[in-house]
């Protein structure tokens, strides 16, 4: 066979050999690379990949490979394997969810494998009670942390309520026009409580429970009693020393104490301050400034008059300065009760030594009696 013949016939053959081999890999999914999501990308990046789910709406199957390499996993190196574990091989299995937030909620318990200290503390969550109850629309931990741009809240503080925007929205619009959110939202303040500062992060408790109510006045003083962070911006932390050491704060206190369940209507930071709208002191719109305290007191104590207001000290400890009565009253039974005290144990301290002596003398009489006779 000459050489020419040869090649002629070879030539189909190799020509077959390079359509077979193209074929399959057009049908196979892009070998693994140094990346180990290269291969998930690869698919998962073409735009307007999407599967239908039973109730009709479209799921999309497409990442931001930017936003995901800019994410906390991005960061860290987690895989797409990482959270999607039971994909296996390709092609994938169809997915069992009915609707996409069924598709949500039988994904985010991923996260346990990670995260199982924060998953826990979610249990014990007014979310998680929500979510057992039947609730879907209950956050889960996507809701708030992102899918494939999970992010650090904590890296801008704003964020961490905004999250919580997107399911309390006409909470967040009170918030945001109080002294704390507004120093938050626009001047990026980082000493002003955030939500989670105040109702925590991942065990989230009922605000309508006695327990959180009556544990309200201790949340209010993390800051409210921290003389460095009160210093700073000229506050005193007698808000919250006079608070305790009144009426209100007293009972309060022994409730917390013996009856931490008991509903009480005793008075808390937030019943005169306000929940999620407080506003400076000497804010027109305060609800503690003079001229809206009759009104707020009367949410207690309806049949305040008018001069009612005037039994509050507005937190200040009475001095010569302010409210001099109070401050001379204060003074007087601080000197009187303790001498009265003093009096009565010197008194009957005299009365035991009298006593004691006699007995002693007449013990002394009855010995010499004897020897006499």
């Amino acid at each position: 066979m000459t050489p020419a013949l040869r090649t002629r016939n070879i030539a189909p053959l190799i020509i077959l050999l390079g359509v077979l081999l193209m074929g399959r890999a057009q049908a196979a999914p892009p070998q693994q690379g140094p990346d180990p999501n290269a291969t998930c990308l690869a698919c998962h990046t073409v735009p307007g990949r999407t599967v239908t789910l039973p109730s009709g709406e479209e799921l999309s199957l497409v990442v931001d490979a930017q936003a995901f390499a800019a994410s906390a996993h991005g960061q860290k190196g987690v895989p797409c394997l990482g959270c999607h574990a039971d994909v296996g091989d390709y092609p994938h299995p169809p997915l069992v969810a009915n609707d996409y937030r069924d598709f949500q909620v039988d994904r985010y318990r991923v996260c346990r494998d990670c995260h199982p200290d924060q998953y826990a503390a979610t249990l014990d969550s007014v979310h998680a009670r929500e979510l057992a109850a039947g609730n879907r629309n209950a956050p889960l931990c996507t809701d708030c942390h992102g899918a494939h741009n999970v992010v650090h809240l904590a890296e801008r503080r704003a964020n961490i309520s905004l999250a919580c925007r997107q399911c309390h929205a006409a909470i967040f619009d009170l918030y945001r026009q109080s002294v704390h959110g507004a120093a938050l939202l626009e001047e990026a303040n980082p000493d002003v409580p955030t939500c989670i500062d105040c109702h925590n992060v991942h065990s989230i408790q009922d605000p309508h429970q006695p327990r959180f109510r009556l544990t309200s006045p201790e949340v209010c003083g993390k800051c409210h009693a921290d003389e460095a962070l009160m210093a700073k911006y000229g506050i005193s932390t007698q808000v919250f020393n006079t608070y305790v050491a009144d009426f209100h704060g007293t009972t309060v206190t022994l409730f917390e104490r013996e009856s931490p369940d008991q509903p009480t209507n005793k008075a808390v930071c937030f019943d005169c301050h306000g929940v999620h709208d407080i506003r400076p002191a000497d804010d027109p719109n305060s609800s503690v400034v003079r001229e809206n305290l009759l009104q707020t007191c009367r949410r207690c104590h309806p049949d305040a008059e008018a001069n009612f207001p005037a039994s509050w000290t507005s937190h200040f400890i009475p001095d010569r300065e302010h409210y001099p009565l109070v401050y001379y009253v204060n003074l007087f039974y601080a000197i009187l009760i303790p001498g009265m005290i003093g009096f009565m144990v010197l008194f009957v301290s005299l009365d035991a030594l009298r006593r004691l002596t006699l007995r002693l003398r007449r013990s002394r009489r009855i010995q010499e009696q004897p020897e006499r006779r």
